[in-house]
């Protein structure tokens, strides 16, 4: 039988806080999508390399203005962060915290792929919750930064036990950088408590490195013990935070990701040996980029895909997610059939405040988006386009002016959110091509925009737009099609398809 060969990284694109459980031969992650609704990504796989989007935890968190856009600032690299997924006794169980509301929330399903997730939320803000649901019957969430408490819950994870487990775990080292353990993935395993933390080194290369700490006891004393640190070869980025599962045949891997400058944060996958009950991750603590599995062969999924926008029912593939939550009476694909009709509602000054921005993510090492915009439904004010989004976001976009008139733009964020137009080049058609090439070889990290009035002879506008990963966002570029009103609302922009292509 042929058996899947891991190269590192397994994706390159976005999807950091990466935690995996194993359901009898399919292994299923959960990963952080802050402000990009729906939210908390499930995804599954059969041998740790190929991951197929199956299912999202929520399809918003809150409702209010923020989460709208409507409070000018947004929940931009807020939302929800680094969530724990485990399963117990039939049922699957996701939490998270979220810093804007300063809440933990608590989802539980029966059915991963198809079910309803009920929700629980409990106040107060868990940094990096990792659930450890003990063989004891009894449940905790650890927690923090540096400092790492444990807090006991109900049986049914609804809520805080009254009366139960609730303080200081242990604290993590003191660095020169202000940043200490955090990202908890807790395990009971071979008779041991384990907890893995991604921590910065308080001297030496700076580089963050993965390390576990065990005890007998659940509430200690622990031991500790550097288990990677590596960077795969890249800049010094070391692979950390995440934890580690096991397979069918008790082979044990980690599953951690490593920041790969404007593309975001990527999973890398590593083996996993037991040396007097201490997982090793790698060979002495070093990864390997390719290495031979056990696991079973399977046919790839795309992470991000081409669209034709040819639907029969009003629900996206679930490679596409929104902005901030969307406003679900604004956008159709069944309206005008094979195509996506963006209206405009609420007024913005630029792609940052606008509402239903519909995104995906980017892939290195090069990639590039196209799509077809129909400018005849737009009113004066309108700007309609396709986005490299981060908070110094490049966009190619329509404006429609007064009187039927309307220009080709390019525009990167004036240093305060508004967008300034480097270029801007009369049209006369209502139909044209847009097109934003992607490369992040090298750290490279540029892309370039492009219109054409056929799909065929490509023009430039603009200027390269040097890409930067910004914490404000805290997350990778993504491609976004918008359109939004300056003026007035009631109009639409229609995108005939958007297609998607990947290249090495």
């Amino acid at each position: 039988m042929n058996t899947a060969t891991i190269t590192n990284p397994i994706m390159w694109a976005d999807v950091p806080d990466i935690d995996v459980i194993r359901v009898g031969p399919i292994f299923y992650m959960v990963s952080t999508s802050m402000h990009s609704m729906p939210g908390c990504p499930i995804m599954k796989s059969v041998n740790l390399k190929d991951w197929e989007i199956v299912s999202y935890v929520f399809d918003t968190i809150e409702d209010n203005d923020a989460h709208r856009l409507l409070d000018g600032k947004g929940i931009y690299g807020k939302g929800s962060w680094a969530a724990s997924l485990r399963y117990k006794d039939g049922v699957f169980y996701v939490c998270f915290s979220s810093n804007d509301m300063d809440r933990l929330y608590i989802y539980r399903t029966e059915d991963i792929e198809h079910g309803i997730w009920e929700r629980s939320v409990i106040s107060g803000l868990h940094h990096d919750p990792g659930l450890l649901l003990d063989d004891d019957g009894r449940n905790y969430v650890i927690y923090g930064n540096g400092d790492i408490r444990i807090k006991e819950l109900t049986e049914d994870l609804t809520a805080v036990k009254p009366g139960g487990t609730d303080q200081l775990l242990l604290e993590g080292e003191r660095t020169d950088m202000g940043l200490r353990i955090e990202g908890c993935h807790a395990y009971k395993l071979k008779g041991y408590y384990y907890l893995f933390f991604i921590e910065w080194p308080r001297t030496g290369n700076k580089r963050r490195r993965q390390i576990c700490y065990r005890s007998c006891e659940l509430l200690g004393p622990y031991e500790r013990k550097i288990i990677l640190d590596d960077d795969l070869g890249y800049h010094n980025n070391g692979v950390a935070q995440g934890g580690i599962v096991d397979t069918p045949d008790h082979d044990w891997y980690a599953v951690l990701f490593q920041d790969h400058d404007a593309v975001g944060r990527i999973p890398c996958v590593l083996p996993v040996s037991w040396e007097n009950d201490w997982p090793i991750i790698g060979d002495n603590g070093s990864g390997p980029q390719v290495f031979e599995t056990k696991l079973p062969v399977a046919e790839p999924k795309p992470l991000v895909i081409s669209d034709e926008f040819d639907y029969e029912t009003n629900r996206l593939a679930l490679n596409w997610q929104w902005n901030h939550n969307p406003d679900n009476g604004l956008w159709s694909v069944t309206e005008r059939p094979g195509h996506l009709r963006l209206r405009t509602g609420q007024s913005a000054d630029s792609i940052l405040m606008a509402r239903n921005t519909l995104t995906q993510r980017t892939e290195g090492p090069v990639c590039s988006a196209v799509t077809v915009l129909e400018t005849s439904g737009m009113k004066p004010g309108d700007r309609a386009g396709m986005a490299a989004l981060q908070n110094g976001f490049g966009t190619v976009r329509i404006a429609a002016g007064e009187q039927g008139q309307f220009s080709i733009d390019m525009c990167v964020n004036g240093c305060d959110g508004c967008e300034e137009t480097l270029e801007s080049v009369v049209f006369t058609s209502e139909r044209v091509f847009l097109k934003i090439d992607f490369n992040f070889k090298e750290s490279l990290d540029q892309a370039q925009f492009f219109y054409s009035d056929d799909g065929t002879a490509w023009i430039p506008i603009g200027r390269t737009l040097q890409m930067n990963y910004s914490l404000d966002h805290f997350m990778g570029y993504r491609i976004g099609l918008f359109n939004y009103a300056t003026k007035q609302s009631g109009g639409y922009a229609d995108f005939d398809y958007f297609h998607y292509n990947r290249r090495n």
